[in-house]
């Protein structure tokens, strides 16, 4: 798969279900999707983060980054596709900051939070490159 063919994919809200961990149905989708400034709401499943909200801030080529809101937490979640030998490679990060928890909310990040967001960012990676694998076959 190439990088082009991968970005598309991780855009596509209609295959979010397919990869997205947590992700339930798309409550707002604007026109614009994927394009600066377009946004989609995000429903997420009943032991979810509840409704998120991703404002596209960047689409270029071979890259995706989105300011993303939810009832905890904000930030800029990026990702990089590059091409390699056996198809591509995808870099996922999350810059966040939580938006409540009083004065023990780093140390309830360090501990907590930051090792479950992790988890859900591998498992997200990991159903993209099924996602991705079948997709290249097609």
């Amino acid at each position: 798969m190439t990088p082009l063919i991968a970005q598309r994919l991780w855009v596509d809200t209609n295959r979010w279900y397919t990869f997205v961990d947590g992700f339930g149905n798309v409550v707002q989708l604007d026109e614009a999707w994927p394009q600066p400034g377009s946004k989609v709401v995000w429903q997420s499943g009943p032991a979810g983060r509840g409704r998120v909200t991703e404002r596209m801030r960047e689409y270029g080529e071979a890259s995706v980054a989105t300011e993303v809101f939810d009832s905890q937490m904000n930030g800029i979640q990026a990702v990089r596709f590059e091409a390699a030998e056996d198809g591509c490679n995808v870099f996922l990060s999350l810059d966040y900051e939580l938006a409540g928890g009083g004065p023990l909310r780093g140390l309830t990040d360090v501990l907590f939070i930051r090792r479950a967001l992790a988890m859900a960012l591998e498992r997200t990676l990991r159903r993209f490159s099924t996602e991705a694998a079948d997709e290249a076959t097609l």
